[in-house]
């Protein structure tokens, strides 16, 4: 079922050319300098097919598994980092697949473009040449729309990742409104949001996220929105939209 992202309409992604492209499930909002939907489309379906094959013809359970995952030395690269975010998060390798597909199509379309924002279901790939907002969307938290994450050229690229139990249909077992997680890796990233967003219940417990995070050097910062209540760790730089 195709889901309806209204948050899209409110992109600003000023100078670049915004369009749309979607392959079976993946569904990517890309801005760059021009369109490219042809080499977005070539990309999306080049790494679906490799780490598709790798589920159908070496391990079924990659795709359906809830807990970390080796992988096979000849396995794709893509499906490799998807283990390793996995391994890293403490989650299922498919917690990183948004995240991975986004920056593999990023890092193509950066041969065509000198500036790509790729938004895969709440995933970010961002590499740019100026400043820029990530908004912050989190269902009806009081938060939403209202914050936004300031990114510099200099920290791209980078991968920005949401998980939400109140927004879209991915899985989670926790009862945040967004889990938001920075890290150079988009994969990491996105099994990162996963496993925070797994963590909120109650109450947002910033020492039982920090333990989690504070030896994984790869994560650049966390945000965490329940409702009226919001937490931050590591290198985040809020301002207000």
């Amino acid at each position: 079922m195709y889901e309806i992202r209204s948050y899209r309409n409110s992109s600003r992604s000023e100078g670049l050319i915004k369009f749309t492209v979607a392959v079976k499930e993946t569904d990517l909002f890309i801005s760059a300098d021009k369109e490219l939907i042809k080499e977005a489309t070539e990309s999306i379906k080049k790494y679906r097919k490799l780490i598709e094959e790798y589920i159908v013809l070496k391990d079924p359970l990659f795709q359906k598994t809830l807990q970390p995952r080796l992988v096979s030395e000849d396995a794709p690269l893509i499906v490799k980092e998807m283990a390793w975010a996995g391994i890293k998060a403490q989650v299922g390798p498919m917690a990183a697949v948004a995240g991975v597909i986004a920056e593999y199509t990023g890092k193509d379309l950066l041969n065509y473009s000198t500036e790509v924002i790729i938004e895969n279901g709440g995933d970010i790939f961002i590499s740019c040449r100026k400043r820029r907002k990530v908004g912050i969307f989190a269902g009806a938290s009081v938060f939403s729309n209202k914050l936004a994450l300031e990114i510099y050229p200099e920290e791209t690229p980078l991968g920005i990742c949401t998980s939400s139990a109140t927004v879209g249909p991915s899985l989670s077992f926790g009862e945040a409104d967004a889990a938001v997680v920075i890290s150079k890796s988009t994969a990491l990233a996105d099994a990162m949001a996963t496993r925070i967003g797994n963590m909120v219940s109650k109450e947002i417990d910033l020492n039982e996220i920090r333990k989690v995070v504070e030896n994984i050097k790869e994560i650049k910062g966390i945000l965490v929105i329940k409702k009226s209540k919001l937490g931050v760790f590591g290198d985040i730089r809020l301002i207000k939209i």
